[in-house]
């Protein structure tokens, strides 16, 4: 399908070098985009600007995935076993493995912050 767009020039730019991975790049913004209602982290660029709030320990601690992303996680689960993931999906699943990291770490530290404490 072709779309055509009015963007700024600014902004063309910057996806110029990009253009070949725009499909996957609106498909990210979109999931960030449903997902920003929901409460728990749905993105990285969510746990990000959660962690430089400088929570408490235990803010950390609670921190839980969005009902959305955590069906995303397991759609991609249920299909890996089923019958394999796409390049983007591969991409996709590569990106939720990082934020579970970062969470993790975070957590790891809040932890032992409380248990210091």
């Amino acid at each position: 399908m072709l779309v055509t767009l009015d963007i700024p020039e600014e902004l063309a730019l910057r996806l110029t070098p990009l253009k070949d991975q725009l499909p996957q790049i609106l498909e990210l913004g979109l999931r960030e985009l449903s997902a920003s209602s929901q409460t728990g982290f749905a993105g990285i660029a969510e746990v990000i600007e959660f962690l430089a709030k400088l929570p408490t320990p235990e803010e950390i601690l609670a921190l839980r995935p969005s009902e959305t992303l955590q069906a995303q996680i397991t759609a991609l689960l249920d299909k890996n076993r089923s019958e394999g993931l796409t390049p983007n999906e591969e991409l996709a699943w590569e990106q939720y493995q990082y934020l579970e990291h970062l969470v993790r770490i975070a957590k790891a530290k809040a932890y032992l912050k409380l248990k210091a404490g």
